[in-house]
């Protein structure tokens, strides 16, 4: 079968939302978009907000400040989906493990490098630690509706095991993760374990998370591209598999995008044995190689270099025209290739949801 012939037919939308559409295949008027980390600190009702309440862990955990900084992008620049904020971090701190948030420093968690560290870590207090973002879920939903955007779709989302394992054994961000690749490598059946209980957790807070109104999930794999290609099959595409297997079981039809950022030639293996409904691509993705490699499998999601956004202008206009000729042919979701950066001028980001939409194929 050629590539011409997979490609889905333009339709007529079939939800009354543009990106849930996309995720089902179809080809709509304009192709839907959002943006990661939409809701951060290049906004400055974000900044307003962040000074009231005292940081990025007191919002995450207020149902009421995380509805307000989900919808505050919504407001302003009208995306066709909102993702609720929130952290990826979230997951091991319900299990027990310590998190704070160090203020131009990033994440601090007290490391768990051994069998008695892990099997410390425990269910008992895990969906109250999470019930704010719940709750914060259910609060968008009804805010999205009771706001004129009920064409927008909500998103939740987690971090995969690899990823979150990763800060957890490291107890910090890093460049190389040697810690949590040590482990992995010469202790491997302590990090099966916390691999495991990663699976379980992970999928019991994006299935709580479907329950509260989440119309679709997304795993963040920030850290997969750090791995070989046997790591990779082992510690990415075979938890990712048991997660989305596991949320299946509950959500047979729920969209999951999955986003094995820098996983480079290994995509297409993520994208055939994880079972994802969709893939999300970095910048470092050629997207005509995606167009004629992934498309052919599922919706493809990305991928704005974040710096061209940063940047704006004729350079943010001809490499976002260039993403979508080449990738509007089939399912297909804009958004960047990372995250918005903090310095972006929410003016750059308004030129683009205008680029957006208004673009259409020649």
């Amino acid at each position: 079968m050629s590539y011409e012939s997979k490609r889905p037919k333009a339709s007529a939308i079939r939800t009354g939302k543009l990106f849930l559409d996309a995720l089902d295949g179809h080809i709509g008027e304009r192709a839907p978009f959002w943006f990661m980390r939409q809701a951060g600190r290049y906004l400055p009702e974000y900044r307003e907000l962040r000074g009231k309440k005292g940081g990025f862990l007191a919002m995450a955990t207020d149902p009421d400040a995380a509805c307000e900084i989900t919808m505050q992008p919504v407001r302003r620049f009208g995306m066709d989906a909102a993702i609720i904020f929130s952290d990826i971090l979230v997951v091991p701190q319900a299990l027990g493990q310590k998190l704070e948030f160090v203020q131009n420093e990033g994440p601090k968690l007290e490391p768990v490098r051994s069998g008695s560290e892990i099997a410390a870590l425990s269910f008992t207090d895990f969906e109250k630690n999470l019930a704010p973002v719940f709750e914060a879920i259910k609060k968008t939903s009804a805010a999205l509706k009771t706001e004129g955007f009920s064409n927008t779709a909500l998103i939740g989302f987690a971090g995969a095991p690899w990823t979150v394992a990763a800060y957890m054994v490291e107890g910090e961000g890093s460049r190389d993760f040697l810690y949590a690749k040590k482990m992995a490598l010469g202790d491997s059946k302590n990090f099966a374990a916390l691999i495991e209980l990663l699976v379980e957790s992970t999928a019991s807070y994006l299935i709580r998370q479907a329950g509260a109104g989440a119309e679709a999930l997304q795993i963040f794999d920030s850290w997969a591209g750090i791995l070989d290609d046997a790591s990779f099959q082992q510690w990415v595409v075979k938890p990712t598999r048991a997660i989305v297997g596991m949320v299946r079981e509950v959500y047979p039809h729920i969209p999951i995008i999955g986003f094995p950022r820098c996983a480079g030639s290994n995509y297409f293996s993520y994208a055939q044995n994880t079972g994802v409904t969709a893939i999300g691509l970095d910048q470092s993705v050629p997207t005509q190689w995606a167009a004629k490699t992934l498309q052919p499998l599922m919706p493809v999601q990305g991928n704005l270099d974040p710096a061209a956004l940063l940047v704006g202008g004729d350079a943010m206009a001809m490499a976002a025209e260039r993403i979508l000729a080449d990738l509007t042919r089939g399912g297909f979701v804009f958004n960047l290739g990372h995250g918005v950066h903090k310095d972006t001028p929410p003016e750059h980001v308004a030129a683009l949801c205008d680029i957006l939409r208004n673009w259409r194929a020649s």
